[in-house]
């Protein structure tokens, strides 16, 4: 039996909860150790209600940490928690955090407010699935008196349960299903429909096939599954421009969606968070040094789909895979080759952009009829006591007669560093008697479309010829759209068969070699 001055108390808490945060300072401060001590526990409680984040940071001991970007996810589930329907669309790089907050503290805090909602997690997988079901499952035993949930006692398997009224246990509305993509969502609909990671990997996402299930899932099974009025959320990184995220925006209700995009390095003006345009998105974890690395690691590629969220056709706008495969040939083949001229090229890290951070060194040479075969890819993120050498020893491998160097960005200071390399080498015997290569300088007056197409002209006339591969030059070349920065390893390529493809040069200009450096070649 309550006695009055539990009914007082009780009264005064609830009034505490609609009072502005100075007025529960101050009201805290006037109140007894007691009341005090009750105060706090309805003040965690507001913040726990507050967010997802919140709640995660109070039941984790600060352990969960928060960042803008995981801010914007709460919010997304704060609107729809009041009530709004919506369809949001997020895209956002790994290992930010986005499963771990959109598909697991985020619905745990929704049913938390909701206890009589029913939500749906999807994902590639009924194994990751299940895996956000079993967290939330646990983590309902374990916070359940602090967050106000409880299990049915009937219905506590990892991929499906019913919530429960924490004191009679009488069975509640709410709950939760689990299911991979292409399985099955039976029972009962959902008011709010989370797809996290629909897609596994590159190979899932090359495959139409794949991609085909991927869309007949999502019209005839999940769609089909939320209730009137309820919402939808995606929460994917991008990997082909026909996947998921890809189809919804080229959809008949793409104006219905709201579109988060959130790459790891902000490039637009329009940014959801509003970051200037080269801010990293989780500066904390993954500063901009961090992201080059990442970047230099998977490769062109893999970097603009999964952590820009702008993923680019296998091939791009100017080169195609054929025209390096098909006319690619092996270290034992290339023995049967007769060079007439080998060179070196050299674009040194400088550009603009964020994607120059490394030196571009690619060597190749030409036959008298006129074919080009690319003999090394050296490129690297290196500074100029390093590129120097190894530009200089690649020319001593490949017995080269010309180094080509862009002097845009500091042309007679590259030529210095190869000079001073080739002396450094000639000092410690490296260079053999071998006669310094001319330093040929190149200004790249013209678009990098323009210089860039004859080459590939060149390769689509199977004129050019790889010796062996290489993956991080070719991916680059593959995947390079006029319009966006050229890396460094492809505008030393480019640079390197522009010198090679004029069949009346020796060298850039008029001048021939005096010193016989090609005597022997033909």
């Amino acid at each position: 039996m309550t006695t009055a001055t539990e009914h007082r108390q009780t009264a005064l808490l609830d009034r505490y909860r609609t009072l502005g945060r100075e007025q529960r300072r101050a009201l805290a401060r006037q109140a007894s150790p007691e009341l005090r001590a009750a105060l706090a526990a309805v003040e965690q409680q507001m913040a726990m209600d507050r967010s997802p984040g919140a709640m995660a940071a109070i039941l984790t001991d600060g352990k969960e940490k928060q960042a803008k970007h995981l801010d914007l996810i709460d919010r997304v589930f704060r609107d729809i928690a009041r009530g709004h329907s919506r369809k949001v669309l997020i895209t956002m790089p790994p290992r930010h955090g986005k499963s771990r907050r959109a598909a697991r503290w985020a619905p745990l805090w929704f049913l938390s407010r909701h206890p009589d909602r029913r939500v749906m997690i999807a994902s590639y997988s009924a194994d990751l699935a299940d895996d956000h079901g079993r967290w939330i499952r646990d983590a309902i035993n374990s916070y359940g008196p602090q967050i106000g949930l409880a299990l049915h006692t009937g219905s506590k398997a990892a991929n499906r349960f019913d919530l429960a009224n924490p004191e009679t246990g009488e069975r509640l509305e709410g709950g939760l299903v689990t299911a991979g993509v292409g399985g099955g969502l039976t029972g009962k609909g959902a008011h709010l429909a989370i797809v996290d990671d629909p897609i596994k990997d590159a190979a899932d996402a090359e495959s139409p096939t794949m991609r085909k299930r991927l869309w007949e899932w999502w019209t005839s099974v999940l769609n089909t599954r939320v209730e009137p009025g309820g919402s939808i959320i995606v929460i994917q990184t991008r990997w082909h421009e026909k996947d998921l995220a890809g189809k919804i925006l080229e959809g008949e209700d793409a104006d219905d969606w709201i579109r988060l995009d959130l790459p790891a390095i902000c490039d637009s003006d329009d940014d959801p968070l509003g970051r200037e345009i080269g801010q990293p998105l989780w500066p904390v974890r993954y500063g901009l040094k961090a992201l080059e690395k990442i970047r230099r690691a998977v490769g062109e590629r893999v970097w603009w789909s999964l952590f820009q969220q702008k993923p680019r056709p296998l091939e791009g706008g100017v080169w195609k895979w054929p025209w390096i495969t098909d006319n690619r040939i092996t270290p034992m083949a290339f023995r049967g080759v007769d060079l007439t001229r080998t060179v070196v090229a050299v674009d040194q890290a400088g550009g603009e952009g964020d994607s120059h951070d490394e030196t571009g060194i690619v060597g190749g040479g030409r036959t008298h009829d006129g074919d080009l075969y690319i003999l090394a890819d050296r490129s690297a993120n290196m500074g100029a006591d390093t590129w120097g050498h190894e530009a200089c020893r690649l020319a001593i491998e490949i017995q080269a007669d010309a180094f080509v160097v862009e002097d845009n960005f500091g042309g007679d200071q590259s030529a210095q560093i190869i000079r001073q390399a080739w002396r450094d080498l000639e000092r410690s015997g490296e260079t053999g008697g071998m006669l310094m290569p001319r330093i040929i300088p190149v200004h790249a007056k013209q678009g990098k479309k323009l210089r860039a197409e004859p080459i590939a002209q060149l390769a689509s006339q199977a004129l050019i010829h790889h010796v062996g591969e290489f993956p991080r030059l070719e991916g680059q070349l593959v995947t390079w759209i006029p319009g966006m920065d050229s890396p460094d390893r492809m505008d030393a390529y480019v640079h390197l068969c522009t010198e090679l493809a004029d069949p009346m040069q020796e060298g850039l200009g008029t001048q021939h070699y005096t010193d016989q450096r090609l005597r022997g070649r033909r």
